[in-house]
């Protein structure tokens, strides 16, 4: 284990518990284990993910922070950005340096000055507002462009279904 990695994530921690932006949680899912966070993202207002609370799974490299973390939404849920097994793929969890499919500039991808923060609020205003040019799910991207009142029925759905009615 990095002794780098763990410094800067039990500093990220301490951070995020005394004062965190509105929305988020995370935290370790074990004392054992830094590299492995739980966290609870809130649905923002006036999107169709309002009134969620959805889980994700954030999972930290040994080399952390010179690579990105993975957050996975666990369960998937239905967005754009969003692959089918609960992956979130934007900008700011890519690998540092040039897009080779040359859709994202140098300085949108990660680099070592990201924090945990930084990436949950990310995904909240990627909840917001989708790239469906650079979709992850094609499905929710077709959905989302050419039918969106159903996009939206079909994600409060999911939501009230979470909620147990």
């Amino acid at each position: 284990m990095s002794k780098t990695a763990q410094k800067r994530l039990l500093k990220e921690l301490q951070q995020l518990m005394k004062e965190s932006s509105s929305g988020i949680v995370a935290g370790p899912r074990s004392e054992q284990d830094l590299f492995v966070w739980d966290c609870l993202i809130q649905g923002p207002p006036d999107t169709p993910y309002e009134g969620g609370i959805f889980n994700a799974k954030l999972e930290f490299p040994k080399d952390y922070p010179l690579s990105p973390p993975k957050l996975t939404f666990t369960p998937s849920i239905l967005h754009p950005n969003i692959y089918h097994n609960g992956e979130v793929c934007i900008s700011i969890l890519h690998s540092p340096g040039d897009d080779p499919n040359m859709y994202e500039l140098a300085e949108e991808r990660w680099s070592p000055v990201q924090s945990v923060e930084k990436i949950l609020l990310s995904v909240m205003s990627m909840l917001s507002e989708p790239n469906v040019e650079s979709g992850a799910n094609v499905d929710a991207c077709i959905l989302w462009r050419d039918n969106r009142p159903e996009f939206e029925r079909q994600v409060k759905k999911s939501i009230l279904q979470s909620l147990g009615f």
